[in-house]
Formats: structure tokens, sequence, C-alpha cells
């Protein structure tokens, strides 16, 4: 809620603000794609399974990447804002 705002604020281009806001939604995509995956391993079968674990890793992973990306992001923006 604060992040999206701020992109607005601290984006200098239309680009910058389309980096900023976007890559915070995509953190919000993962992370609902991420509780879909867990959702559907956890209906078909509560037991413990190696390909269930992997998937559930994966999607986690999925996230942790977008988080990543969205910290690189606006560390940059961050840096480049307060540089000038």
């Amino acid at each position: 809620m604060v992040m999206i705002p701020t992109a607005f604020w601290l984006g200098q281009s239309w680009v910058e603000v389309v980096l900023l806001a976007g890559t915070v939604m995509m953190v919000l995509a993962a992370e609902l794609l991420n509780s879909a995956i867990e959702a559907v391993v956890d209906r078909i079968s509560l037991d413990w399974h190696a390909l269930s674990k992997r998937a559930k890793d994966l999607g986690s992973a999925c996230v942790l990447v977008c988080l990543v990306l969205t910290v690189g992001v606006w560390a940059s923006a961050l840096a480049l804002h307060f540089n000038r």
C-alpha cells in the first residue's frame, strides 16, 4: 500500500514509475500463484511427497526471485534519487 504511491513520487519518468510499481505488482502476483500452488498441493494430499515439496519450493523460489529483482530496482531508484 505504501510502495505504489511512493513509486509515483520517486519515479522521474513514466518508465521509472512503471518499473517501480511493476516490480511490486509482480511480487504480489508471484505470491498469489505460490498460494495457489500450495493450495492445490494440499488439496491433493497432505502426505509428504517429493514432488509436492518440489512444487512448493519452486513457488517460493519464484517469490524470492521477484523480491530480489524488486529490491534491486528500488535500491537503484533510491540511489539515483538521493544522489542527484
